[in-house]
């Protein structure tokens, strides 16, 4: 049986990063069109190219390919009204919201999608997975990474995860899921 394979890589740095605000449907701050492709060959063989359904996502997936599909599962969260918000004017305005929010991952005071219902529709999609051998490279967004190795370390908490932008975390499913991460030699992450 041959195992399953992911690569999970965080999308490029957009502006909403670098100004710590919630994400809106933006484009990278790089100019990717010019480094389009440019990592096509960081892997062996020609994995899946996946990638969430956001213009950042897509955009970033072209550094690694073309045409990539696109998966529902793998959007950010729905921030609802926070959606385009400076964290530090939330710690202003909601720091209680803001507070319960990061420490229940049942609610929403935001109206959008809990950090829950986020992990599960995240292992729901691994769980789909577990059936697909070979590798995939999915580009999505740090919640979607965090919520990933949440599920597949059962219960971490998702707060204590840093991604960083174009970083990469792999998980192999092989009767278990295991993370897997590379060293900084170049030939590690083929």
């Amino acid at each position: 049986m041959q195992a399953t394979r992911l690569t999970l890589i965080c999308h490029a740095r957009t502006v909403a990063q670098k100004l710590a605000r919630f994400a809106l449907d933006e484009p990278l701050e790089m100019d990717w069109q010019a480094l389009r492709l440019s990592r096509c060959n960081q892997f062996k063989g020609t994995p899946r190219l996946v990638c969430g359904p956001e213009l950042r996502t897509r955009q970033t997936a072209g550094l690694f390919g073309s045409a990539p599909q696109i998966i529902d599962a793998l959007k950010d969260c729905n921030f609802g009204r926070w959606n385009g918000e400076h964290i530090a004017t939330l710690q202003k305005t909601e720091a209680q919201a803001l507070q319960q929010w990061l420490e229940d991952p049942a609610l929403a005071p935001h109206g959008g999608e809990s950090l829950l219902q986020l992990g599960e529709r995240v292992g729901a999609w691994l769980t789909t997975l577990q059936s697909t051998p070979g590798h995939i490279v999915a580009i999505t967004h740090p919640f979607i990474i965090r919520a990933a190795l949440t599920h597949v370390l059962q219960g971490a908490s998702s707060a204590q995860i840093d991604v960083e932008p174009l970083s990469a975390v792999e998980l192999r499913f092989h009767g278990r899921w295991r993370l897997r991460i590379a060293g900084t030699e170049p030939e590690d992450m083929l």
